[in-house]
């Protein structure tokens, strides 16, 4: 089966940083992509960052220069360090593998993503 668990949400406070992992197994890692997304309570879905096969980085505009996702491909895992925490990043936090056509259109949407994992709670506040 494959399973894609997030792990690593927490508290933090306003500047400060998490690191989140998506552990996966069941399917061949270095072959897909891997993106993270959030969601946030009462609003939509939106594409965090997403990390190629061949690891090239794609970030959303909100997260840009604050975030940095990196594969270990022999751990079959996926980190995303996030910096400079502010309470807009509040949300749910889930990591997705596929193999999508357009790496940006995936990362915007979503679309071409296979499996997704349960989230993992990320909450900015003093």
């Amino acid at each position: 089966d494959v399973q894609l668990q997030a792990s690593g949400g927490g508290l933090v406070q306003p500047g400060g940083s998490l690191r989140l992992s998506c552990a996966a197994s069941g399917f061949t890692f270095g072959d897909y992509a891997i993106g993270w997304f959030r969601q946030a309570p009462g609003k939509e879905r939106e594409g965090v960052s997403l990390i190629s096969r061949s690891d090239f980085s794609f970030y959303g505009n909100s997260v840009r220069g604050r975030f940095t996702t990196s594969r270990d491909n022999a751990k079959n895992t996926v980190y995303l360090q996030m910096n400079s925490l502010q309470p807009d990043d509040t949300a749910v936090y889930y990591c997705a593998s596929g193999r999508p056509k357009t790496l940006i259109v995936a990362l915007q949407t979503g679309n071409g993503m296979d499996y997704w994992g349960k989230g993992t709670l990320v909450t900015v506040s003093s």
